[in-house]
């Protein structure tokens, strides 16, 4: 659930929207062109197809996740070196992100996404052959890692791109509550669990489901009905990167995009403290559950698969609760949530409330992903979906090590409770900034666009 720092990006021209005063608006007045999504009945079944494809898509990530560090502990390596086929895995993030954004604004996107899911199928195969020729070793299980790092990179930002062509804007919440629901369920229940089931029948086995899984996510993503080239700027609309500006000036126009934008800039900032909290609170847990819950094995399971759960009710109950509370403070929910995963292991070390508190963070965490989501779908200019998902992704995943690594920092000076609370205080600061700019009527406007 870290994930809800990905924000994916979307069609229409912040301009054009109202959004924000004169300072967030790009250059000219005039709107951008922007994606068709088309009628009905194809929204329908792209909706279906987006689903089932992230679907399989996160099976197969989450049975990875799984073998490959195992394979690694089987090799005989250390923790060391088993830690690190998982930063394999999630390196090109914070290595390749940006330029790839600029891909996914030059290329076809769904031609992005089936190469993509190609590669990531060839690596298993790959592997799968080294494995049964006997001749495996921590450098191919790290190289395997790499590559489908890289190409997890481009299928994502590519991905995020397709979803406004694909949805129009009356079916997008419904589509991005299903999409978090699917990614939440394949991703941190079914994928892990079948992982480690199918690699009790073998490593072959389990990365020949793999394959399959890849395979199938690529036939899926090739049903998709629309155009998914990106939609050029209008005439006498150029961006900075524009032209013979080359990657460089086009990277920094999908920044400047994200900071000159105070709505989007103080939705990226709040989700780069709480994916840091998270991240932390991941990082601490273990430690925390059998140092001072004194919970095994079983109970660490137990804590952990509470987030997902919440996650899933989220998922589940989002269109209830904008209804209910509006978007603002469906999206305030997940710093109550995150302040809730921090705070209560500080001060009440009970499993039960611990676990309840990992459940509010989970529900808080997928609100704010679908929310945020369709926000940006309704603000982002076309021709900058990739820029603009690849930079919101690097500012709020690259907190992931830091939130880790100062959690433990914390943790050793200070204490694991103490290092929860003073996570905590930190998520306290965020209510007023966000409050200030998350406005209804700003939101209104987003919605409106």
């Amino acid at each position: 659930m870290i994930e809800n720092g990905a924000v994916a990006a979307g069609t229409d021209e912040v301009g054009a929207s109202g959004a924000g005063n004169a300072a967030d608006r790009t250059h000219s007045e005039a709107p951008e062109p922007v994606a068709r999504p088309g009628g009905p009945s194809r929204a329908r079944r792209n909706e279906v197809v987006l689903v089932a494809f992230t679907a399989m898509t996160n099976l197969a990530d989450g049975v990875l996740k799984i073998v490959l560090p195992l394979l690694a502990v089987g090799l005989g390596g250390s923790p060391g070196q088993v830690a690190l086929v998982g930063l394999t895995l999630t390196l090109p993030w914070l290595v390749v992100s940006l330029p790839v954004g600029v891909l996914a604004d030059r290329a076809d996107r769904r031609v992005l996404v089936i190469g993509a899911d190609l590669v990531r199928l060839a690596a298993a195969a790959v592997l799968l052959a080294v494995i049964a020729a006997q001749a495996s070793s921590l450098p191919v299980l790290y190289a395997c890692g790499l590559v489908v790092g890289l190409a997890e990179v481009v299928a994502n930002t590519a991905g995020g791109a397709l979803v406004p062509a694909a949805v129009p804007p009356e079916r997008r919440a419904r589509a991005n509550a299903w999409i978090a629901g699917a990614e939440t369920l394949a991703n941190e229940f079914c994928g892990p669990a079948v992982g480690g089931l199918l690699v009790g029948l073998g490593a072959a086995v389990a990365l020949g489901s793999v394959v399959a899984a890849f395979a199938v996510a690529a036939v899926l993503i090739a049903m998709l009905a629309g155009r998914f080239r990106p939609v050029p700027a209008a005439p006498g609309r150029t961006g900075e990167g524009a032209g013979a500006g080359g990657v460089v000036a086009e990277i920094r126009e999908g920044l400047g995009f994200v900071w000159r934008h105070r709505l989007l800039r103080t939705l990226t900032l709040t989700i780069a403290v709480l994916a840091a909290s998270w991240s932390a609170w991941l990082a601490l847990l273990p430690s925390y559950a059998a140092s001072v819950l004194e919970a095994d094995s079983a109970g660490y399971g137990f804590l952990i698969s509470a987030i997902g759960l919440g996650g899933l009710a989220g998922a589940g109950l989002v269109a209830v609760i904008n209804r209910l509370l509006g978007v603002r403070w469906a999206l305030f929910a997940d710093l109550v949530g995150t302040f809730l995963m921090m705070g209560v292991p500080a001060i009440f070390p009970a499993a039960w409330a611990v676990a309840a508190a990992a459940f509010a963070g989970g529900m808080g965490g997928t609100l704010w992903t679908i929310n945020s989501r369709t926000i940006a779908q309704a603000l982002v200019p076309d021709r900058l979906l990739g820029r603009y998902g690849a930079a919101a992704r690097l500012l709020s995943w690259g907190t992931l090590p830091v939130g880790a690594g100062l959690g433990g920092l914390l943790a050793e000076i200070f204490g694991i409770r103490t290092a929860f609370a003073l996570f905590a205080v930190m998520v306290v600061m965020l209510p007023i900034p966000f409050l200030r700019t998350v406005t209804a009527e700003e939101l209104a406007r987003s919605a409106g666009s």
